[in-house]
């Protein structure tokens, strides 16, 4: 089995922001995750990206910010849309960009 695209779109928010989101299903998955998914999905405000979550080989599930990286629960595609789309909105609400 090849990785298939499941996601690869860039929605224009306003005329300085975007967000981009990537995934794609894997034959296997990409340690250290133990699910068969790889993404990226990030925020990008005036060419900053100011929210990203990703994995990638070796660091695994994760949250990027502005200030920190922590680690991200990855549960399931839906519930990672969910997550970023409730972490972009906490963001815009608390820079003044609601």
């Amino acid at each position: 089995m090849r990785a298939v695209e499941i996601a690869d779109r860039r929605v224009v928010v306003s005329a300085d922001a975007f967000i981009e989101i990537v995934i794609w299903r894997l034959p296997k998955p990409l340690p250290p995750s133990s699910h068969r998914f790889k993404y990226r999905l990030a925020y990008v405000v005036a060419e900053t990206c100011v929210l990203r979550y990703d994995n990638e080989r070796g660091k695994g599930d994760h949250r990027h910010s502005l200030q920190s990286e922590e680690p991200y629960r990855f549960l399931d595609v839906d519930r990672l849309v969910r997550d970023f789309e409730a972490d972009v909105a906490r963001w815009n609400h608390e820079n003044g960009r609601a």
